[in-house]
């Protein structure tokens, strides 16, 4: 009789650490989103943080004493070190931490390992920037348009001026409180005098309404008409007691002066806006520039952070 020979089944033996490596490094990303979304909350926080300290370094130099406060180039070159400094800062703390946490790659080629806390660093640059925009658009949009929309709205309306002025003249002419418009100032210029003789008040308010109108038409057309200047002439003339000739001169000179406020007013306020443009120009490149530091920071310090990871003692 033969002898049987029994099988008994043993246990599955355990797959090496090479094995493993290799069988967990064929079917899994090579992406830690938790090692990156870590690095980026991280980011955040420590941005927010120098951001308020940043306000309040801020808010300190300035004054509304002119002898106490910093001047605005100072105040310009200060935000922009500071941006940039809170760019590098928290970016390079995000980066560092996406690198130093992410999953350890075991046989992977060392090119692909720096390629991968590279990728790893700026990921976390990129979902930080993200978050903060999706917070602090609006905050960033009122802040640095502000100013342009101000000035913007402040050269158009002067740019209107003697065109779109004729309503707003003539109630100044009617309200007495009103009387800081400058057609309205040279207008009452013109009637000036010296005499101690009493006027009838309803009948140099006439003047005036009608005088102002005749401006109002003149600068809109650009020049003052000789019809223009004879029939004022005569107005001032009757009201203040000077001859014609001087009347007339008068008229001439106020029409001079007040054309020459309204330009310069004008002028003013493109200059205004020409600065608003160029302050809102150089914040979007400097800000741009902060950016790649902070972008070129975190793929740096996520490299540094790696190569902590993969330190064996």
């Amino acid at each position: 009789m033969s002898a049987q020979v029994v099988t008994i089944p043993t246990a599955p033996q355990p797959l090496s650490d090479v094995a493993a490596a290799d069988a967990w490094d064929g079917n899994s990303s090579g992406v830690s989103w938790g090692a990156i979304l870590a690095g980026a909350a991280a980011a955040c926080s420590l941005s927010l943080v120098l951001v308020i300290l940043g306000f309040g370094l801020g808010l300190s130099a300035v004054s509304p004493w002119a002898s106490q406060s910093a001047s605005a180039a100072t105040i310009g070159v200060s935000t922009i070190v500071w941006i940039a400094f809170t760019q590098i800062a928290a970016s390079g703390l995000g980066g560092y931490l996406a690198g130093r946490l992410r999953v350890k790659w075991v046989r992977v080629h060392s090119d692909e390992v720096y390629f991968r806390d590279t990728a790893h660093g700026f990921m976390a640059w990129a979902v930080a920037s993200l978050i903060t925009a999706a917070f602090l658009t609006s905050a960033v949009t009122a802040a640095v348009g502000s100013g342009v929309r101000a000035s913007a709205t402040v050269a158009s309306g002067v740019a209107a001026g003697a065109g779109a002025a004729a309503p707003a003249i003539q109630q100044h002419v009617d309200a007495t409180a009103s009387s800081d418009a400058p057609v309205t100032y040279f207008v009452d210029t013109l009637f000036r005098t010296d005499a101690t003789t009493t006027t009838d008040i309803a009948a140099v308010a006439a003047s005036r309404r009608e005088t102002s109108a005749i401006f109002t038409n003149d600068l809109r057309s650009g020049d003052l008409t000789a019809e223009d200047k004879t029939y004022v002439g005569q107005i001032v003339a009757k009201q203040t007691g000077i001859n014609q000739a001087d009347a007339e001169k008068r008229v001439a000179d106020r029409y001079t002066q007040l054309r020459t406020s309204m330009t310069n007013a004008a002028n003013e306020a493109k200059q205004t806006e020409e600065k608003a443009r160029k302050a809102a120009t150089y914040s979007s490149l400097w800000m741009f520039i902060a950016l790649m530091c902070g972008a070129f920071f975190a793929s740096l310090a996520a490299t540094y952070g790696g190569k902590r990871r993969d330190h064996v003692v």
